[in-house]
């Protein structure tokens, strides 16, 4: 089990970048650059031993550092992952406003989130595996957020063929955090096609409804009878063309799932499932929602990896994320970190291979 490291280029401002690479016995590997955090690459196995990456990805970091929009592949998004309504919120009495980068709402952490970043890493061993740690100092307004905030984010590459990645924050004034990773998975491989294919099961019986915008209305909504229920191993596709209104607000699944029996442990929450290949990823989270998110704008304008054009439904993210907008929701989970608490949260991507074409979930 290790780590290399290889220079990867440097930004606009000069500042350099390279892209590690974590090895497990069994021959996995995550590359990962320090710009953005990015999960550039990521290995599976199918069921006859064969690896392919399972992420969507760049070749080169000039395209990580192309100006938006662009589809934030496989990086950390932050301060605040997901929509923030009218780029604004209020705190302790103080109004705060952001950037509007996604019509009117705020959207990832604005225009340099912590996608848009260098990270300071270093590479680490620990019992579970090889581990690249990366720290980042959000200074106080940066992006209009109050608070120096410091975070640490770590990504393990562990002995059973799993990705862990690990955040810890800490602020010297109060603000609101909430933080995920942005990767898209295609466990057939990318070159493959669409994921509509995939069958999922979500552990939530309750999704939060959106607006036209993409903004929360506030409700839960109980997912039994729409095409939100996954609680049963379901293909992405089967309902996803189905004349549904939130389906028509987000083009497609682009909505958070509150996740079932929370009580802040990292328990299981998505099991993801492509049959041609058998290959199997669960998802393992100490948060209480999972924004499924079917790549509804990827529109054949990103060329990734390997030169593959990225189309429409060609990866899906599951970013694991307190819910959004909730500073405007004072019944759903909190989001503010006080000065002087700690912020902490754990996801694990973990792959394994079925050895039934046909197995499903009963």
């Amino acid at each position: 089990m290790r780590i290399t490291e290889q220079p990867w280029g440097r930004t606009q401002d000069g500042q350099a970048v390279s892209l590690y690479t974590l090895s497990n016995a069994n021959g996995m590997q995550a590359q990962i650059a320090n710009y953005g955090g990015a999960v550039v690459s990521l290995t599976a196995p199918d069921r006859h031993g064969r690896w392919i990456d399972a992420v969507l990805g760049f070749d080169t970091l000039v395209s990580y550092l192309t100006p938006k929009p662009h589809p934030y592949l496989g990086v950390v998004v932050g301060r605040y992952g997901n929509r923030i309504a009218n780029g604004r919120f209020t705190l302790n009495g103080v109004a705060y406003v952001l950037a509007q980068n996604n019509g009117l709402n705020h959207l990832h952490g604005g225009i340099n989130g912590f996608d848009r970043v260098v990270w300071q890493a270093r590479s680490m061993s620990s019992a579970e595996g090889p581990r690249l740690e990366m720290a980042y100092l959000s200074k106080d307004g940066e992006e209009g957020y109050p608070g120096n905030l410091s975070v640490t984010l770590s990504y393990t590459l562990t002995s059973d063929n799993a990705l862990k990645i690990a955040y810890d924050a800490i602020t010297d004034k109060d603000t609101v955090l909430n933080l995920t990773n942005h990767s898209y998975f295609n466990l057939a491989g990318a070159a493959a096609g669409d994921i509509l294919g995939h069958e999922i099961q979500i552990n939530a019986d309750y999704f939060t409804p959106v607006t036209g915008d993409s903004i929360p209305t506030g409700e839960l909504r109980a997912v039994k009878g729409t095409p939100m229920d996954f609680t049963r191993r379901t293909a992405i596709g089967l309902r996803i063309g189905q004349d549904d209104e939130q389906l028509a607000f987000g083009g497609g699944y682009d909505h958070n799932w509150v996740l079932n029996d929370r009580d802040w442990r990292t328990e299981k929450a998505v099991e993801l499932y492509e049959p041609a290949t058998g290959r199997v990823m669960e998802v393992y989270t100490s948060e209480p929602g999972v924004q499924l998110y079917t790549g509804n704008n990827l529109a054949g304008n990103v060329i990734g990896r390997g030169g593959i054009t990225y189309h429409k439904h060609q990866g899906l993210c599951l970013e694991t994320q307190h819910f959004p907008d909730s500073p405007h929701h004072p019944h759903f989970p909190c989001t503010v970190l006080r000065s002087g608490e700690r912020y902490t949260s754990t996801t694990i991507y973990k792959f394994l291979a079925s050895y039934s074409a046909s197995d499903k979930d009963s």
